[in-house]
Formats: structure tokens, sequence, C-alpha cells
């Protein structure tokens, strides 16, 4: 028996066989969780979609997650077909290319504005459509990255975004623990993923993980997937409001 036998996830963010979050898919359906897929836009659907038949996936949606009457869909479609949810993982984050380089300072207004739709309130517009559906505890699970703490070269907005991100897990956590549900960050050290190589100098953010981690390399989507399946299981029942670090211990080194 699998350690997610007859639980259902639905999955935010798969890209492509590299991305974080197909990773966790792939966790989560080797302990036997049925899963659910969204994709923004047809270019994204002609990569996710073979991904999410590969593991017999049968509710494959559109989700642009700055949309209210898609995600409404997506989690309509997910009451009709399966009546309950048991985990939601939210692997999504955005900023226009131009803002992940030179000066923090120099962020345009719009550039803001997305990076925190996108980013950080996608969260909170996805979790309030999940929990209704979470009948039976749940578990929502975000990422997040150490710039939120920490200022990173080039990280820019996003940092700031991955700081209302990391508060909007507090803040949900404390709303839904009373109906059974737990909420936490997985805070993943850099990882070579379609959505990291848009940072400038993001080669740079690897070399110096590999040089001053406690264990002295990068991580993989497997490590972060691994703990995603520990905070989707019932081993992490007491775990709510969360940023757990999954980067080698990167996160602790002070010089």
């Amino acid at each position: 028996m699998g350690m997610l036998d007859n639980k259902k996830a639905v999955i935010f963010g798969v890209a492509n066989e590299r991305s974080i979050a197909w990773a966790i898919a792939q966790a989560l359906h080797k302990e036997g969780c049925e899963l659910a897929f969204t994709y923004a836009g047809a270019a994204l659907e002609s990569r996710v979609r073979p991904l999410a038949e590969s593991v017999s996936s049968k509710v494959i949606l559109p989700c642009d997650v700055t949309n209210d009457s898609e995600i409404d869909a997506v989690f309509e479609n997910i009451k009709q077909q399966w009546g309950s949810l048991d985990i939601l993982i939210h692997s999504i984050a955005f900023a226009n290319k131009e803002e992940l380089k030179g000066m923090f300072v120099d962020t345009s207004r719009e550039g803001f504005k997305l990076a925190m739709d996108v980013s950080a309130y996608s969260l909170v517009a996805l979790a309030k459509r999940a929990y209704p559906l979470m009948t039976n505890n749940g578990s929502i699970i975000t990422m997040t990255y150490y710039g939120s703490e920490k200022v990173v070269p080039n990280y820019n907005v996003m940092g700031v975004a991955k700081a209302a991100l990391e508060a909007s897990v507090k803040y949900l956590a404390a709303d839904l623990g009373q109906k059974n549900i737990r909420v936490n960050a997985i805070s993943a050290g850099p990882i070579k993923t379609l959505a990291a190589m848009g940072i400038s100098g993001f080669k740079d953010m690897l070399h110096a993980v590999e040089n001053k981690a406690p264990l002295k390399r990068n991580i993989t989507t497997e490590d972060v997937a691994n703990t995603a399946l520990y905070l989707s299981s019932s081993l992490s029942s007491g775990v709510t409001g969360e940023v757990i670090y999954v980067d080698a211990g990167y996160n602790i080194v002070g010089m």
C-alpha cells in the first residue's frame, strides 16, 4: 500500500519534465495519489498533457491564475469529478525578465503588480477554492526561496513576492487550521528549472550554494519532492505555517 492511497491532489506549476512540480507529482503518484494537473496556455499544454497522462491523470485543465473564472472552473471540475480534494501543490511564480536584473529600485509598477499577483496572491486565490473541498483534512504546499529573507543579486521583485508568499502561508495556516487543513512552504535551493534560468547570474547562485552549503552540493528536484511527500502525508500531521528549507543547509551559513 502507498502512503497516499485514496488521496487526490491538484498540481499547479508543471512546465516540463525538469519542473519541481513534476518531481513532486511523480513522488505523490508513486505513493498511490490520484493527480490533477493544470497548464497556462496552449504552449504549456503540449508539454504538460503527455506528462500528466504518463501518470494516468484524467483531470488536465487550463488555468491562468490571474483569471478568477479559470480558477473557478478548475475547482468546479474537480468537485464534479472527485467530490473532494486532499492536497494542493502551488509551484507558480513569475516576473518579467527585465525585472530580474539590475537594481530593485528600478522595478516598474506593472512589473511589481504582476510578480505579486502570479507569485503570491495566486496561493490565496487557489486556497480559497480548495479548502471547501478538503473535507477530510488537507495539505496545501507552496514553493519559496531564501531570496525572501536575504538580498540575492538580481532576484529583486521576486524576493519581495516570495516574502509576501511566506507571510500568506502563515495567515492561511491560521485561517484553515480550524478546518484541519495545513499550509506550508518549502524553501528550495537553486535548481536548473525553466523558471530559474530566467534569473540573471543564476549560475553564480548555483556555485555559491555548492561552495558554501554544509552538504557541499546543490539540491535536486527529488530532494524537494521528498519533503513535499512528507508534508502531503500524515507524517506531518502536526506541522503547519512553516517554511521548511531544502537547500543543503545553505540558509544556516553566515560566512
